[in-house]
């Protein structure tokens, strides 16, 4: 039903048409501990990648071909101006967006793409301000680019988490060539630390800049995208792409190497044997791995008020069977049970946020891409 109900939206209206939350009606699904309400908010988005809540309670959405939309009120803006031009080829585009922990008052925010130079492709990471009225971008400046673009439209990593003394860390693909993700001087297959306006922190593990580039925090990536602060403790994790099996969720330490593709659960598409083994020292193991692979979109750690239930819970966007994975944690941090939500019912989820009420935003990977509210259903 939810499927005919977008197709007669795209029928009736363009992609840039003004979209109305109320035309879609809510479902009701029942998880293992919670019942919960999907509402539509809005569709017809262009491959929607990342969702950020603003403080009056409007939603800032990137779409990969390379436009930003608010959706306040239950419908869609035009695009927002000011975007700059993206790579939009293969699983290229526009990425990630953050609001900055001060955006109340300087209206900063930072967003990732994928972006063209002589070399060829590569992640970027800019920093900007949305006017007032939301209609445009301003002061766009870019505040990191890898060191080294290259040929070729895959695995670009590209999501940003902001530490709290307001420092960004930003995830890199390996962008398709798994043996940059050893090299310590590329920024490929990194999880790379700048401050907020591109300079190096002092606390980066290779800040002098001998071993390693001065702005690596890790490496032995293969395609990040997703990374989270857990709130409770401070600590930094991160969900990957592995090959044909071997998606994984690690803990982020510095200088630490994370062993792609030396060590992995997975194989290659063709079958074959990647790397040395599943484990060798001096690499970091995963602190859980998914074979098969689900193609984790983006991670969110549950610290809401509307589920306790799920308090502490992983929540995984997956796109490849198209669910929500929620993972369950003993008290000691180690993974013991996880629950596969909403399995093929909408679309390829790509995001997943913790709205400030404490409900779910999930945003779907589609050429009628939709952005979904998960919230707790009416008692009775």
């Amino acid at each position: 039903m939810k499927q005919l109900q977008r197709l007669n939206f795209a029928l009736a209206f363009s992609v840039v048409a003004i979209l109305s939350s109320p035309a879609f009606a809510a479902d009701t699904v029942q998880t293992k501990k919670v019942a919960v309400q999907v509402e539509t908010i809005a569709a017809g988005l262009d491959h929607p990648w990342a969702v950020a809540v603003l403080p009056d309670g409007s939603y800032l959405v990137t779409e990969r071909p390379g436009r930003m939309r608010l959706i306040r009120n239950g419908k869609a803006s035009d695009p927002i101006s000011g975007v700059p031009k993206v790579n939009g080829a293969g699983q290229g585009g526009l990425f990630d967006v953050e609001l900055a922990p001060d955006f109340n008052v300087s209206r900063t925010i930072y967003f990732t793409a994928a972006t063209l130079n002589k070399g060829g492709s590569g992640t970027e990471a800019f920093r900007a301000k949305l006017s007032t009225d939301g209609t445009k971008l301003e002061d766009v400046s870019s505040i990191f680019r890898m060191n080294r673009y290259t040929g070729g439209n895959i695995q670009y990593g590209s999501r940003i988490a902001i530490a709290p003394d307001g420092s960004l860390f930003v995830s890199i693909g390996d962008r398709g060539d798994r043996d940059r993700s050893q090299d310590w001087k590329d920024d490929a297959g990194a999880i790379v630390h700048i401050n907020a306006d591109g300079t190096i922190p002092a606390d980066n593990p290779f800040k002098d800049g001998g071993k390693a580039l001065p702005e690596i925090w890790s490496k032995g990536h293969r395609n990040p995208q997703g990374i989270t602060f857990d709130s409770a403790d401070g600590k930094l994790y991160t969900v990957e792409h592995g090959a044909r099996g071997g998606d994984e969720i690690n803990l982020i330490e510095p200088g630490k190497n994370y062993g792609w593709p030396i060590i992995t659960y997975g194989r290659d598409y063709s079958g074959a044997e990647i790397g040395e083994g599943t484990s060798k020292q001096g690499l970091e193991q995963p602190l859980y791995y998914w074979d098969p692979s689900i193609a984790p979109g983006a991670v969110a750690i549950y610290r809401g008020k509307m589920f306790p239930e799920w308090d502490g819970d992983f929540l995984v966007a997956a796109l490849k069977f198209q669910l929500l994975s929620r993972m369950q944690r003993d008290t000691e941090g180690a993974f013991i049970a996880e629950e596969r939500m909403f399995d093929g019912a909408y679309g390829r989820m790509r995001d997943v946020v913790v709205a400030p009420d404490g409900a779910l935003l999930i945003v779907t990977d589609e050429d009628d891409g939709a952005l979904l509210r998960v919230s707790r259903a009416p008692a009775g």
